[in-house]
């Protein structure tokens, strides 16, 4: 690694050469905002990783590649005359402005709140949610679910479905009404599992896991760190169970004895 402190305006400068048409980088000068967006995706998931893993000298690296994500639409951006860096920064430093009545009381960036001021979290939470469904309105995105993207992550989508319903008023009061849709749906669930109807099973179990997300809602939990928490835990316990095989052939194994290998290593934790 290079002891240059380099700067926001190299890495602009370094994305301008990547993409010069005579001298850049062939693989960085056929890229497009579609072709990006997989990789955005990616590297998003490489943030959250290092957070869960506590690998904080990692997310420094994996927030850069991030960072050059954006970095890369705002090329792409200035070169089809559409926005650039600054109009990025300059636009998201305004909406937060905006949204932060009470930190910027004259919604100007120097603006400064009293030091003492008393305030109300419901409150608040009630103004930011007006002042988004405002700036819905000025975008001509009618409804309160107008836009919120389909391309989440699943359990992402449902819960944010979920709280712009939830601020609306449309919301169960308490965990126990969820738990008792939960038990509905796994009811429904298994009347279409007796009948073998798999598009109906498709639909309920839909409803199963929309319910689920709606409870961990309800108990302040996320459902997609809950999911990757267990699926950590899935596979670090199969892999411990692939130690106590001792080379073993999972497929030349019975039920019985993978069973007992599952139970060992769960005594063992």
């Amino acid at each position: 690694m290079s002891d240059c402190n380099y700067t926001v305006a190299d890495l602009r400068y370094l994305m301008q050469r990547l993409r010069d048409p005579q001298t850049g980088c062939p693989w960085d000068i056929k890229q497009n905002f579609k072709t990006i967006a997989p990789h955005t995706v990616e590297e998003v998931y490489e943030v959250i990783d290092a957070i869960e893993r506590g690998d904080l000298q990692h997310l420094r690296e994996e927030l850069g590649d991030l960072l050059f994500q954006i970095i890369f639409y705002s090329q792409l951006g200035a070169e089809q005359g559409l926005f650039d860096w600054d109009m990025i920064v300059s636009g998201i430093t305004d909406k937060l402005i905006s949204r932060h009545p009470h930190v910027f009381p004259d919604g100007t960036l120097q603006s400064v709140r009293s030091a003492d001021a008393i305030f109300d979290t419901k409150k608040i939470n009630n103004t930011w949610e007006l002042i988004k469904q405002r700036e819905r309105a000025e975008k001509g995105e009618t409804g309160i679910l107008a836009d919120i993207p389909i391309s989440l992550p699943a359990l992402s989508h449902a819960c944010k479905l979920q709280k712009r319903a939830a601020s609306v008023g449309f919301d169960w009061t308490d965990p126990q009404d969820v738990l008792a849709k939960i038990k509905e749906e796994i009811a429904e669930l298994e009347i279409e599992i007796a009948k073998g109807d798999k598009v109906a099973m498709e639909d309920e179990m839909g409803d199963l896991l929309f319910s689920c997300v709606n409870l961990a809602r309800h108990l302040s939990l996320d459902p997609e760190r809950a999911t990757r928490l267990s699926s950590s835990k899935f596979k670090r316990r199969f892999q411990a169970m692939e130690l106590l095989a001792a080379g073993k052939n999972f497929t030349n194994m019975t039920s019985a004895e993978l069973e007992l290998l599952w139970a060992q290593v769960k005594t063992q934790e």
